[in-house]
């Protein structure tokens, strides 16, 4: 396929495309090959999704293994993860041919009339998720498919950490059951939010305690992305300065998909032979602001009114402690400390905001603009 810009905003189209990430992409490798489950840990947009895609693409793991991606941050209970992890096996075998992909559906008797094949004799999901009456059922013949198949597995679950909310309260014990007689099969466990993930992993009362290896994942550093910037800029005989690239890194804290997004635009902005200059950099950012426009005054009309006059708050100062101290309540006009414990719960439960050592921050920094363009 061909790539008409180089800062690819969702996706995976080769290493050409894909920044830095070695020693983590070393290291990932390294662990499954050698039969470990990994906890993989970082904020949201870093590219955890996308180190898991590169790892996956590299020659040795598309020759010996079978490597499945459910995300599962939409998902609500046990059903609708089932439902995930059976589409995607059926996804990725279906190129493999006829002969696998019967192998799976041998296995597969609870659903097996949702899968059908076209004219052409290939499979198709016409599985509802009305169609899996039983989960735990499906759930036991997926993962007997998974220890029979003729490769090894890996199969990576992001956002891992909302199983916890399940309705069913037996679920990680479900699973780490699954997972702990599953010889044939390794896991890859990616979460955003540390301290579910923490609780998940680290907590002795849990059952998933001391059964991965904890791996953690940053941004990437400025230098790396630096040169991969100027590469591909200069690659399209166009120029852009290292202030720029700088102001951007600072300005999104090395966040991936922040860059990326602001690195598509300033590129699709920067003719054949111009240079990409500083005042490029408020005009890519009021293109993204006023393309959200509407989703974030919708995000922000949910909100009651303390809430929303505590997240107005925090997004002035960008990151703060002390949020329930008398000097923050004063100088925020708000009710009480009180009130803030309340507020800040649901700004929480929403995803608005993060808290990380007792700091608290915007969950998007994009919102984050946005919102302090609406309230300056």
């Amino acid at each position: 396929m061909k790539v008409i810009n180089p800062f690819i905003t969702k996706g995976y189209f080769g290493p050409d495309y894909f920044c830095d990430r070695i020693e983590e992409t070393e290291l990932l490798k390294k662990l499954l090959a050698n039969g470990n489950n990994v906890a993989l840990i970082s904020p949201r947009r870093m590219g955890k999704t996308g180190l898991l895609m590169h790892c996956f693409n590299e020659e040795s793991f598309r020759g010996d293994y079978y490597t499945f991606i459910i995300d599962i941050y939409a998902t609500k209970s046990l059903r609708e993860f089932v439902f995930e992890l059976g589409k995607e096996i059926v996804n990725v075998l279906k190129p493999k041919g006829k002969k696998v992909f019967d192998t799976f559906l041998s296995f597969i008797s609870s659903i097996r009339a949702g899968i059908s094949y076209d004219s052409m004799g290939n499979p198709s999901w016409n599985v509802e998720l009305g169609d899996i009456h039983s989960p735990s059922v499906t759930l036991d013949e997926i993962f007997k498919y998974l220890n029979g198949a003729d490769k090894r597995c890996i199969v990576a679950i992001d956002e891992f950490q909302v199983v916890a909310n399940y309705p069913e309260n037996n679920t990680e014990a479900v699973l780490r059951t699954y997972i702990q007689h599953s010889p044939n099969v390794n896991f890859v466990f990616a979460g955003s939010q540390r301290t579910m993930m923490g609780e998940i992993f680290v907590s002795p009362s849990r059952p998933f305690y001391q059964s991965v290896f904890m791996m953690n994942i940053g941004a990437i550093s400025l230098d790396n992305y630096t040169a991969f910037i100027l590469r591909h800029f200069r690659g399209a005989q166009k120029e852009i300065s290292l202030e720029v690239i700088e102001m951007v890194y600072e300005k999104f804290e090395g966040v991936t998909w922040y860059i990326q997004q602001m690195m598509n635009i300033l590129y699709m902005n920067t003719e054949k032979g111009k240079r990409c200059k500083e005042e490029d950099i408020d005009v890519a950012i009021n293109l993204l602001l006023n393309s959200m426009d509407g989703t974030f005054a919708a995000l922000l009309f949910q909100l009651n009114e303390k809430p929303k006059q505590l997240l107005v708050a925090i997004t002035k100062e960008g990151k703060c402690k002390g949020i329930t101290s008398s000097s923050f309540v004063k100088k925020h006009r708000l009710t009480s400390a009180s009130s803030v414990q309340s507020a800040v719960r649901v700004l929480l439960e929403k995803q608005l905001v993060t808290v990380e050592n007792g700091t608290y921050e915007p969950y998007d920094k994009l919102f984050a603009l946005w919102m302090n363009k609406q309230y300056s």
